[in-house]
């Protein structure tokens, strides 16, 4: 799920943490955060801007979805 999160292929609203348990969070965050930690290992080249703008939307992508998850968590107290 992270990575269709960082492709833009799943939208991250709080209605999508509805059926998820406390495992599930745990399992989720931690996908998040490994795939997170790839993406800012790879490093593209200074001259393919599309490559970094890429690069940018997805660790965007991801980040706003740990944010809204852990309102979630907050809100709801999992």
């Amino acid at each position: 799920m992270a990575r269709d999160i960082a492709e833009g292929y799943a939208a991250v609203t709080e209605r999508s943490f509805r059926n998820l348990t406390r495992a599930d969070f745990e399992q989720l965050t931690f996908e998040i955060e490994r795939y997170m930690r790839d993406l800012r290992g790879d490093q593209p080249s200074l001259d393919d801007q599309q490559a970094i703008q890429q690069r940018n939307r997805r660790i965007q992508r991801l980040n706003t979805a740990t944010v809204v998850m852990r309102s979630y968590r907050m809100k709801n107290k999992i």
